[in-house]
């Protein structure tokens, strides 16, 4: 199970031991000091706090709001956090963090290095790769560069750099234990550094950087099973990391697009059946019709083998580039049929978004997404809840972003243009069936 957890620490010991020596035999030893003096002033803490309101049961009750003579009004707790960023833009004032970090945060405050501290705004956030830019009005500031993350080996020496448990800065070092990792929960694009530098709670958001004092990831995310630090950590790849943070600067989101295609790792059966290594590539298992993949003449049982220039070895692969691919922009489809290689060139089709008071002035404050391909090969069929407004009736009913709507009305929703038609139903009531991970509710929108 991936989490962060807060861990008490020990208090340090009352041994003293020797300083080593600056110098054996006329050489330095190594150190990492000069270039930590020039990346340090670049990361830097987050603080935010969130209101959110809390309502008792006996409030529900008129009779014993009369009788304390008690106002119908929620009271408010605030809840705070820590994390870490990287400034990316000096001049800007940019900063990159996670978007676990500032996740509904009314309130986000940044402390440098030098001692300010500073009110930020939030330029805009990423769930799907848990990346967010942020924004300080501050002069003076020194930015990280980015590295490029695809050259990274295993073996490789890294050092994290954050605010682990609110401690205050923070320096640890390691290895690249492992590249291309996926596997955490909520995260629909995932092609993990994995590292044995110790990353704690309030690292989130800090920078992990190669010798040469470049950014190669944001640290994100540890693995573990104990409830302490077992040496692995997971940060995202800065080529990532990139392509996010000049999406999120440019238009506040992450412009997707779609193939329009669901796609399957291939097993070893059909593998074989399909007369190609496991492996190498995704098989489609579904085309939607009128879809930029169906005009391309793509099919299914088609194994798709590269897109935009990427290799796909596995559907994760496929998430990842398709994710990445920028919509609107010629590109190339590599692939196998029949045994022989073939090539189409498409531009991916945004992603269709509708906002749902546009539907129904009861889903005002809502907005839904196509489900992507991850999710249809999981074979869900349904809209996503991308967005929803705190204040919305939605919201006031218990529904999150995430949620996936597969029914309207007791009738299956099997994308978009099903779920438009739905609710142009005249109707009176309206009930919603969702599915939430494992979970599938009823909710009725009054």
């Amino acid at each position: 199970m991936w989490k962060l957890l807060f861990i008490p620490l020990l208090a340090a010991s009352g041994h003293v031991f020797a300083a080593l020596p600056s110098a054996v035999d006329g050489q330095p030893l190594p150190s990492l000091a000069p270039v930590l003096e020039e990346v340090t002033p670049s990361v830097v803490n987050v603080y935010t706090r969130t209101r959110v309101q809390v309502r008792s049961p006996l409030m529900d009750d008129p009779l014993f709001r009369r009788f304390f003579s008690l106002p119908d009004v929620p009271r408010e707790r605030v809840s705070q956090s820590l994390g870490s960023g990287v400034i990316v833009d000096a001049a800007a004032g940019y900063v990159l963090t996670n978007n676990h970090v500032i996740e509904n945060a009314d309130d986000i405050a940044v402390s440098l290095q030098d001692g300010r501290s500073l009110q930020a705004e939030l330029v805009g956030r990423d769930a799907d790769t848990d990346l967010a830019v942020i924004r300080i009005p501050a002069e003076g500031l020194s930015a990280l560069a980015l590295a490029d993350s695809s050259e990274l080996r295993v073996g490789d020496f890294v050092v994290a750099v954050g605010n682990p448990f609110g401690l205050g800065q923070t320096v640890t070092s390691g290895i690249v234990s492992a590249l291309g990792r996926a596997g955490v929960r909520g995260l629909e694009f995932q092609n993990f550094i994995q590292t044995d530098a110790s990353i704690n709670p309030g690292n989130s958001g800090g920078a992990l950087i190669n010798l040469r004092g470049e950014l190669v990831g944001i640290n994100s995310a540890i693995f573990t099973p104990s409830g302490g630090n077992v040496g692995i950590g997971f940060a995202i790849p800065s080529s990532m990391a990139r392509y996010v943070m000049e999406q999120l600067i440019l238009y506040g989101e992450v412009r997707r697009g779609t193939l329009g295609v669901s796609v399957q790792d291939l097993s070893l059966e059909l593998a074989e059946a399909f007369s190609v290594a496991p492996g190498s590539g995704v098989l489609v298992a579904e085309i939607v019709r009128g879809s930029v993949a169906d005009m391309a003449g793509l099919q299914p049982g088609d194994v798709l083998t590269g897109l935009a220039q990427r290799s796909i070895r596995n559907a994760q692969d496929f998430m990842n580039a398709e994710g990445q691919a920028p919509v609107g922009e010629p590109l190339t489809v590599t692939y196998l049929r029949d045994g022989r290689s073939r090539e189409a060139r498409l531009k991916l089709a945004p992603t269709p978004r509708v906002q749902g008071g546009e539907l129904d002035g009861r889903l005002r404050g809502a907005l839904f997404t196509e489900l992507d391909a991850g999710d249809r090969a999981r074979g869900l069929s349904g809209v996503l809840l991308e967005s929803l407004e705190r204040d919305s009736r939605l919201a006031y009913k218990g529904l999150r972003p995430g949620d996936v709507i597969t029914a309207v009305n007791r009738q299956p929703v099997t994308g978009m243009v099903a779920f438009q038609a739905l609710l142009e139903t005249p109707q009176g009531r309206l009930l919603l069936q969702l599915r939430r991970g494992r979970e599938a509710y009823i909710v009725q929108i009054d």
